[in-house]
């Protein structure tokens, strides 16, 4: 049993993710952020929203960032893309994003649901903002954790 967002997560699956992210921005300008928390007090896309803001996610030259946030003893989560990505996905993309997530989750199969997001994510990132000569890593691919 885990203790806090830290402990969620293998090594191995920390790492696995982490991959997932690296794999997803190959071939993109975009973005994608992944942040753990333990819990969540209040509505989780108001907090979800925040840690976007936290984390400079806003900041990006195209604005074209994802924040995929999981609060794990609430069970709860959020995906968020910044205006540049919202104004090119279909407009069924966030909610097929979640319900994919929802699927893995609800069976605890985690690791498998982020990577399958991320892959998702990265798809369309790479459709609509192609990697381009002189593009820059502008975000860390690390896992973040908060309390």
């Amino acid at each position: 049993m885990f203790k806090t967002a830290k402990d969620f997560f293998s090594k191995e699956q920390k790492e696995d993710i982490r991959q997932a992210v690296l794999n997803a921005e190959l071939d993109t300008s975009g973005e994608i952020r992944i942040h753990i928390e333990t819990s969540c007090k209040g509505d989780v896309l108001d907090r979800a929203a925040f840690i976007f803001d936290k984390m400079g996610m806003h900041k990006t030259e195209k604005r074209n960032g994802v924040l995929f946030y999981l609060a794990v003893k609430n069970r709860r989560f959020a995906v968020l893309g910044d205006k540049g990505i919202n104004a090119v996905v279909p407009e069924d993309f966030w909610d097929e994003l979640k319900n994919l997530l929802l699927n893995h989750f609800r069976e605890e199969r985690f690791t498998e649901g982020l990577i399958e997001g991320v892959d998702l994510v990265g798809t369309n990132l790479k459709k609509h903002f192609p990697y381009q000569t002189g593009d820059v890593n502008e975000l860390s691919d690390e896992i973040s954790f908060g309390e």
